[in-house]
């Protein structure tokens, strides 16, 4: 089975899923951990896109995608410092 094959059953059947088909994208190359990840960002996505869809998130103008595009260009997707704790709360 090729890759995106089961990662359309995955989307759309997942309740189809069987032994045969992770057998078969592991004949393929893939590893346990890669059958794994694939599944779980399958999952995060699909919950994340019904959850913006359910509480009206819509597309934010192109303009908001290029400075994002921009910034993680320059710093990538390292964290900044940890934020410091509100006054009274620190240890």
């Amino acid at each position: 089975m090729r890759r995106l094959p089961f990662l359309e059953k995955v989307n759309r059947e997942a309740e189809h899923i069987r032994e045969e088909d992770v057998e078969a994208v592991k004949v393929a190359g893939w590893t346990n951990e890669a059958v794994y990840d694939a599944i779980t960002v399958c999952a995060l996505f699909d919950f994340y896109n019904r959850w913006a869809d359910a509480m009206g998130v819509r597309e934010h103008p192109a303009e908001v995608y290029e400075r994002s595009a921009e910034r993680l260009s320059q710093a990538g997707y390292a964290a900044g410092p940890p934020a410091s704790p509100p006054p009274g709360k620190g240890t």
